[in-house]
């Protein structure tokens, strides 16, 4: 008997996901967009993810990490070949870099068939809660079919993120961009993140104008005005708070 499984970006999208689409979820709760993601076996990464987890947002005990996150991901690694895959991420750098990494789990674990890829109706490509339960429905009925050979292409990008290999990423997204298109935009906001002499990243950068735009550090106004001016990077408070903390101690 061949199961559904259906990755979902999110404990939002758990809470919200339409009761009448069949399968089993599993939830991606990690932030791999954000610090050390070195490891080349699944148990290194989540040793390593673990440590970093606590040590940056202090609200995790090691212990809760693997509880909440390393026991889900895991259950990938029982997904079997002939199973349905169905993974459900948007297209913003944080959603696409935890995509990249559960392909390549995937891959790498004998798995190159029956998977696809569910996104966001036009509009809310950054923002799966954002829509109602009979546009999840749509956005699952328009699902797209990852064949092997893109599978193989794509479960490369997480290899080459874990060892900074952006000219590698760019040539994949770029082979890969007729069909899917969102993998250039995310690589390039990828790049754009990269400090160069004084330049801090885009992210910072962006966030240094806000302040002085808004003429505030306070996080609330500045963190709303991140998201709406950069959407791509589908940030949460968490990774913000990371930025304006850098921001306000190097003064």
């Amino acid at each position: 008997m061949h199961k559904t499984y259906h990755i979902v970006n999110g404990d939002c999208l758990k809470e919200m996901f339409p009761k009448n689409i069949k399968g089993e979820l599993i939830v991606a709760r990690e932030c791999l967009v954000d610090g050390n993601v070195t490891g080349e076996s699944l148990d290194e990464l989540l040793q390593v993810r673990a440590k970093f987890i606590c040590s940056k947002y202090p609200v995790f005990s090691e212990e809760e990490y693997h509880q909440g996150t390393s026991v889900e991901l895991k259950k990938i690694l029982e997904i079997n070949e002939k199973d349905e895959v169905n993974l459900w991420f948007e297209d913003d750098l944080f959603c696409q870099v935890n995509f990249w990494f559960c392909l390549n789990l995937l891959f790498e674990n004998g798995k190159n068939q029956n998977i696809f890829l569910v996104r966001p109706n036009k509009g809310n490509e950054y923002n799966f809660g954002r829509m109602n339960q009979e546009e999840l429905l749509m956005a699952h009925e328009h699902k797209m079919s990852i064949d092997s050979k893109s599978l193989m292409q794509m479960s490369k990008l997480w290899r080459m993120y874990q060892h900074k290999d952006w000219t590698g990423m760019l040539e994949i997204a770029d082979q890969l961009k007729e069909q899917f298109s969102f993998l250039l935009p995310a690589v390039n906001a990828q790049i754009d993140r990269l400090s160069k002499g004084k330049y801090e990243g885009r992210p910072k950068e962006s966030l240094r104008n806000i302040i002085i735009e808004l003429e505030t550090t306070e996080f609330a106004p500045l963190f709303k005005e991140f998201c709406k001016r950069e959407e791509i990077y589908g940030f949460g408070d968490f990774q913000v708070r990371g930025l304006l903390k850098e921001i306000l101690t190097s003064k």
